[in-house]
């Protein structure tokens, strides 16, 4: 099942949603670019529209659309072997062609081998236009690239834009939103249409009518959802470099992300081989892991990280255009439920410890082994209780840990 963010993505300039005067500014700069023209360059927040309005009118126009990701091609000679000739070549079968490289702003670095400089060498040479897209137009390292732009902002999608689309997309799911919900949707996405639209999935999956106490799932689960987020953009990667910088506004621990992905790999990805390959860069992650905690080896978290997002994104043969409904990793749900019985048996052995001059390490390893052997007879049980003022019930507790 194709993913509601996908299904609607904008065909023409009449579907693309909100930014009148943006979609002003891009007809009148296309219509009047030549060579050596100043590139166009879409700034803002993720989910605004950026890449979607140039896909909209390539789309309408049935112009050749050719687009890089330029934090995934960050050398001159990489860049240049992506667009090459075509930048200076005449469509053969359409009636001209659209450039697009994303996310600039991914390429500024020590790193790169004259990537900006490529750039701007496509810039004054293409014998057509040419759009880029970041999200920060102003990074310092972006100040010899922006003399060669004009510069384009695109701001949030107001909450009337946003809640008209997803009363659209209801319209055609057959979808019956009650209340306010879309509202309370449309607000939640605070202007980024994209998540708007993600959440209206989640909340409709198994529904065909949704009300505003449907919404408590979000709510319940505000950081989940991010997690949720951040498994989809590493699964749907297209490149490498948007797999690793998935986690990078995620609020969890990356050992707690890796049984997240773990637990989901099989349920995104549908090809044996591919599961194979998850499954296998996500092991050499856990060897990483592993050696972290036996070295206290900190700068092995990196390859554990690359490991874990970019191995595991580039398993797969290509981008799942369907739903996944990821799910809570097994273990963390187990240790969830025990974690009341864990912190009271934590409680109990610190005691004993104390008591018995020890560490708690020491008294579990050590003594209580014994200890359990000897509290199979009653009276020793009875005599522990009262020797140590524990309870009954914490005894047995700490029989059984």
């Amino acid at each position: 099942m194709e993913m509601f963010a996908e299904k609607y993505k904008p065909k023409n300039l009449k579907e693309f949603v909100g930014h009148k005067e943006v979609v002003d500014v891009f007809l009148k700069w296309i219509s009047k670019w030549k060579p050596n023209s100043k590139a166009l360059l879409f700034y803002g927040m993720p989910g605004t529209g950026k890449t979607a309005l140039i896909h909209a009118y390539s789309n309408e126009m049935k112009f050749d659309f050719i687009e890089m990701n330029a934090s995934d091609f960050r050398s001159a000679q990489q860049i240049q072997g992506v667009f090459g000739q075509s930048m200076k070549q005449a469509s053969l079968f359409k009636k001209s062609k659209v450039f697009l490289i994303d996310e600039v702003d991914g390429i500024a670095g020590r790193e790169d081998l004259g990537g900006v400089g490529a750039i701007i060498k496509i810039i004054k040479e293409s014998r057509f236009p040419i759009v880029l897209t970041a999200n920060n137009a102003f990074d310092p390292r972006l100040r010899t690239l922006r003399q060669y732009c004009q510069l384009v902002q695109f701001k949030k999608i107001s909450v009337f834009d946003i809640e008209k689309r997803l009363r659209e997309i209801c319209e055609r799911e057959k979808i019956k939103a009650g209340g306010e919900v879309l509202k309370v949707l449309a607000k939640r996405s605070e202007g980024d249409l994209r998540s708007a639209i993600n959440d209206l999935e989640t909340v409709s999956q198994g529904r065909k009518k949704i009300a505003v106490e449907n919404l408590a799932i979000l709510g319940q689960r505000e950081r989940e959802a991010n997690v949720f987020e951040v498994l989809r953009d590493i699964f749907k990667a297209k490149t490498a470099q948007a797999a690793r910088l998935a986690l990078i506004h995620l609020d969890k621990d990356p050992d707690e992300v890796f049984w997240w992905i773990e637990n989901n790999i099989s349920k995104e990805y549908e090809k044996p081989e591919e599961v194979a390959a998850a499954y296998e860069a996500l092991s050499i992650a856990d060897i990483f892991k592993q050696r972290i905690m036996k070295r206290q080896n900190w700068r092995m978290r990196a390859y554990m990280i690359d490991m874990m997002t970019c191995g595991v994104s580039m398993a797969k043969q290509e981008v799942y255009k369907k739903f996944t409904r990821y799910q809570y990793p097994s273990n963390i749900i187990m240790l969830g439920r025990s974690k009341e019985g864990r912190v009271a048996v934590k409680e109990i052995l610190k005691k004993l410890s104390t008591v018995n001059h020890c560490s708690m390490k020491k008294f579990r390893s050590e003594t209580l082994p014994f200890l359990k052997i000897l509290m199979k007879d009653q009276k020793f049980k009875k005599s522990i209780s009262e020797a140590y003022d524990i309870s009954k019930d914490d005894v047995k507790l700490l029989i059984n840990t």
